[in-house]
């Protein structure tokens, strides 16, 4: 029992700090356990660990990991996914053998598709080009999305890649580009996720979610089988037992088939993390928006709240400088405002700014159109269709914007 509890522990632990780890700075658990947890990780404990080194070794340990930090952090190397890679076969390794003897043959074909489709989805993902911004490609790039003149303004240049950024795009400091419609750099594909490849990324959640679903189903009734060989009135439901006799016959099993164990508690504890990471993605989506553009919109509800954040309307027929904005772009609709942040709490001031009417101060994001949302339907259609154009709708406004929780 000792083995296969120590065994749930790792798993158990090392699941709850990828948990902290991706969710963590996520704007709407800034405030909560997870949130505090994540910056004492990231934050305070390394800057205690620096204090001390400074007065120990005059910092030279730390300045030793923080070149190891920089390469692991800041350059993209293949570690992580080599690790996802092994972590995903030897696990397959550790449970098929076992397993395929008890499967019928419609459900090894299903198995063998299972299994195979999160490594399609897998190199998907991370060979595709995730949409690299070059000056062949800048004025496609920039015919994608108009500017929605609230978190992209036209304008703007990349000062390493010497372009005007395109709206919705980003610079990856891992992978030294431009990315158009950058989402993240995600370590477990060693690529960013953007414009080109955001559909296999999920794909590749929702199949290596479906695996793991499907291989702790699977391992619990070959667990169940064995353990009605020893106990004929043993339910996967315990009916008659009570809890302690309950987990001393799982604590049992699990001790006596450890390989098939240790797997199906492995794909017990991670499962939710990958649906709560597709459920997440998803939920970007439905509100028109991306992780990093998620971080801008909650940059804007604190200048909001503070009440530094002022709007006016946009008129359609404005003139378009060719220079900086595309004149005509794939997007069905146009911004209608621009929203501008002052320093003093005063509407902006000033000859040549963009807009017509009176400036009018903004408390909440709800009282501002999100350009990129067209609807839930019409957001995942330009996910998994990206080369769709969509038909320009007259006179047609966005959604306000659809996020909570900031």
């Amino acid at each position: 029992m000792g083995n296969i509890r120590n065994v749930a522990i790792v798993i158990l632990v090392i699941s709850f700090f990828t948990f902290v780890a991706f969710f963590g700075r996520l704007p709407a658990l800034r405030n909560t356990p997870i949130g505090a947890l994540h910056r004492l990780i990231w934050i305070h404990v390394p800057t205690t660990l620096r204090v001390w080194d400074q007065r120990l070794t005059q910092g030279r340990l730390s300045a030793w990991m923080m070149r190891q930090a920089h390469m692991l952090w800041n350059d993209r190397h293949p570690v992580v996914l080599i690790f996802f890679i092994l972590l995903l076969s030897v696990s397959e390794i550790l449970f098929l053998p076992p397993a395929w003897h008890v499967l019928s043959t419609s459900r090894k074909f299903i198995a063998t598709s299972i299994v195979s489709l999160p490594y399609v989805c897998l190199y998907a993902s991370a060979a595709r080009d995730p949409g690299y911004i070059t000056m062949e490609n800048h004025a496609q790039v920039m015919a994608l999305y108009p500017y929605d003149f609230t978190i992209f303004h036209p304008g703007q240049m990349c000062r390493t890649c010497n372009i005007l950024k395109p709206a919705r795009s980003k610079h990856c400091s891992i992978c030294k580009r431009c990315i158009s419609k950058l989402d993240h750099h995600c370590i477990f594909i060693n690529n960013c996720v953007g414009y080109n490849n955001q559909n296999y990324f999920l794909l590749l959640l929702l199949t290596t979610g479906i695996l793991t679903s499907w291989a702790a189903n699977l391992g619990f009734s070959i667990l169940s089988v064995a353990v009605q060989k020893e106990i004929p009135t043993w339910t996967f439901r315990g009916k008659g037992f009570t809890w302690s006799q309950y987990a001393n016959v799982w604590a049992w099993v699990l001790q006596e088939y450890t390989r098939v164990g240790a797997v199906t508690l492995l794909c017990l504890l991670t499962t939710p993390l990958i649906f709560g990471l597709l459920g997440y993605h998803l939920y970007l989506i439905w509100a028109g928006t991306t992780t990093n553009e998620s971080l801008k919109w909650s940059d804007w509800q604190i200048e909001m709240t503070d009440g530094y954040a002022f709007k006016r309307s946009l008129p359609s027929d404005r003139h378009k400088d060719e220079t900086i904005e595309a004149v005509w772009t794939r997007w069905p609709v146009e911004s209608q405002q621009v929203v501008l942040r002052t320093t003093d709490g005063h509407p902006p001031r000033g000859s040549g700014l963009i807009g017509t009417g009176e400036w009018e101060r903004v408390w909440k994001l709800a009282d501002v159109e999100n350009l990129y949302d067209l609807g839930f339907w019409d957001n995942l259609a330009d996910v998994f269709f990206p080369t769709k154009w969509f038909r320009k709708r007259e006179g047609a406004t966005t959604r306000e914007t659809g996020i909570v929780g900031e």
